[in-house]
């Protein structure tokens, strides 16, 4: 029987503060956990050629994930990351614009203001490779976050404004690749490609993602949250 995504959600917050593998910020618990060895995992990313060849490079704003955004910036791609909660789309950071050495400097949120700014969402380049978050992850591509949705609707935002499918990476650390089998919705995104410290998982994963907002399930709360899907509506009815 398949294991709802709380449960092993939690699961996985649990096992990784068990077993030390996590890293600051603390609690793991609540959050895309930062772990041990992202650096490592990272360096194994960019090898890929899906990632050689990518030009524009969208990464989730999380800590494990630092490692990507700052060598995105020093191979000169443009970087783009969501802001919170997705509430005013994407800020966009232009290589040319971060002055040598400071690349780290510049993937972080508390500074990334000083060197990128938020794009309007018809200015928006194509994106060429997508990196994800996960709390749990399982080798046919199926993924967990921490269960607010908004890698699900980052993909679907960009395939709803035109965007050709991209491949979706994911680094995690080994704990949280599972077996366990779960329950997944049709909206959420899987990942393509899983890649840990010690290994790069080909998922097979394809075309099971999101082509776009599923707009009935859209709720009032959430068109209050994120203006971004009014402008969004606005955008593609424009183009019908």
């Amino acid at each position: 029987m398949a294991m709802d995504k709380h449960t092993l959600r939690e699961q996985i917050w649990d096992k990784m503060t068990k077993e030390k593998v996590g890293r600051f910020p603390f609690p793991l618990k609540g959050r895309i956990p930062n772990f041990k060895g992202a650096e490592k995992a990272a360096s194994r990313v960019f090898k890929l050629n899906i990632y050689k060849k990518a030009e524009v490079v969208k990464v989730n704003p999380d800590s494990p994930q630092l490692p990507v955004r700052t060598q995105v910036l020093k191979d000169g791609k443009i970087l783009l990351v969501p802001t919170p909660r997705l509430k005013d789309g994407f800020i966009l950071v232009d290589p040319e614009n971060v002055p040598a050495g400071e690349e780290k400097t510049a993937a972080s949120l508390k500074n990334i203001h000083n060197y990128g700014s938020v794009v309007p969402l018809k200015d928006l380049p194509k994106v060429d490779l997508l990196f994800a978050g996960s709390v749990a992850v399982h080798r046919d591509g199926r993924r967990i976050g921490k269960g607010e949705g908004y890698a699900d609707r980052e993909y679907a935002i960009l395939r709803e404004l035109g965007n050709p499918p991209m491949p979706v990476v994911g680094t995690v650390h080994p704990v949280q690749v599972v077996s366990e089998d779960f329950h997944t919705d049709d909206f959420d995104l899987t990942l393509d490609y899983i890649v840990t410290e010690e290994e790069v998982i080909e998922t097979g994963a394809g075309d099971r993602k999101p082509s776009g907002i599923h707009w009935d399930r859209v709720t009032d709360e959430e068109k209050e949250a994120m203006p971004v899907l009014e402008e969004i509506r606005e955008l593609t009815n424009k183009e019908k």
